[in-house]
């Protein structure tokens, strides 16, 4: 196995919780999928970090692929998914997983962090 590609992202959580404050319901459904948003709203307290987090996440993962927000990406095509007590993981439907199979991406790792406002992701493509 080798890394076929990487991709970084920062989000700044108050320019999120803006986001989400100016265009509400809409900006999530838009962005999150219903299991992100399940997730991110159990954390009641710190739910705009973890929404920034999965933001951050979803930009990285569209610089593995090498797409941006282009050819035919969509947000919630990239799925951020963490079951208890593990890493973060992620799920790719529609174009983004066509993208990855034609890059040889079988995998995505990714890791989160948030610390003074920010939230970070990084993403690793590797192939089989």
């Amino acid at each position: 196995m080798s890394i076929v590609s990487i991709g970084t992202d920062i989000t700044r959580i108050d320019r999120l919780e803006e986001a989400v404050e100016r265009r509400g319901e809409r900006f999530l459904d838009r962005i999150f999928t219903p299991g992100e948003r399940a997730y991110c709203e159990r954390r009641a307290l710190r739910r705009t970090t973890h929404y920034a987090g999965r933001f951050a996440v979803k930009e990285a993962v569209m610089k593995v692929l090498g797409t941006g927000w282009t050819k035919g990406v969509r947000w919630r095509d990239i799925e951020v998914v963490r079951a208890p007590g593990a890493a973060p993981t992620v799920v790719l439907h529609g174009r983004c997983a066509e993208h990855a199979r034609a890059r040889g991406i079988a995998r995505i790792h990714v890791s989160i962090t948030h610390d003074a406002g920010l939230a970070l992701a990084f993403a690793v493509g590797e192939d089989t």
